[in-house]
């Protein structure tokens, strides 16, 4: 008990998660009579590359681990609060659109162009991720507004490297998407505004909280 009243901070986070599962799950399934197809001309354009399931994959230790270290660490409190409205919003918002707005993308290729393991990975995939729902991108919307949260981040944010790796695996993250056929252009660009979104909501300081702090930074430098 003492152990679940210490980490009671995080059960807003960890319940949302089951929600959102349960949710995704019945919209994965339901019937739907009628599906968008989402499509830009720049999918064509862009080559499937098998390799790229690396990083794909490599989203949800990165969603994982974060959200573990902000509910485990004593400092990151605030962090953590910022990150779950942010992501309660994105995810919310995306569980709304995908049952009013039916839709999927018919991108994923016919066959292969190799056969090896990451091949492999990919089938995998591919049998258990429908190409349905994907507008706006999750794994895009997670992945920068993970990225958000560590470089405003009261104890990581201060590292260059955490902000430079982070910000290395989320551009991977991103184009994985696309070169999986996993997303259209379309569903990463609405991903990437949701999560702009987000920042403007949760993270930016006000100009009216910019200039009372720099106010008060002149006013102690003065009385010293």
């Amino acid at each position: 008990m003492r152990i679940l009243k210490k980490y009671q901070h995080g059960f807003w986070i960890i319940g949302f998660g089951i929600f959102y599962l349960i949710c995704f799950h019945y919209l994965e399934h339901r019937p739907v009579e009628f599906l968008h197809i989402i499509h830009a001309t720049l999918d064509d354009r862009i080559p499937f590359c098998e390799y790229f399931i690396l990083p794909y994959l490599l989203w949800f230790p990165y969603i994982f681990i974060t959200v573990f270290y902000f509910i485990v660490n004593p400092k990151t409190k605030q962090d953590l609060y910022q990150l779950t409205k942010n992501l309660c919003m994105g995810m919310g918002l995306f569980l709304v659109i995908s049952f009013l707005y039916p839709n999927g993308h018919n991108l994923r290729p016919l066959y292969f162009p190799r056969d090896n393991v990451f091949t492999d990975l990919v089938k995998f995939l591919y049998q258990h991720d429908t190409a349905t729902n994907i507008l706006p991108s999750i794994h895009v919307f997670n992945s920068l507004a993970v990225h958000t949260a560590l470089c405003n981040c009261t104890t990581l944010g201060k590292y260059r490297a955490v902000r430079a790796g982070s910000l290395i695996l989320t551009i991977s993250i991103i184009l994985s998407t696309m070169f999986l056929k996993q997303h259209s252009v379309i569903d990463v660009s609405m991903g990437t505004g949701l999560a702009l979104l987000g920042y403007i909501l949760f993270y930016r300081e006000p100009v009216s909280a910019r200039q009372t702090s720099s106010a008060y930074v002149r006013n102690r430098i003065r009385l010293k």
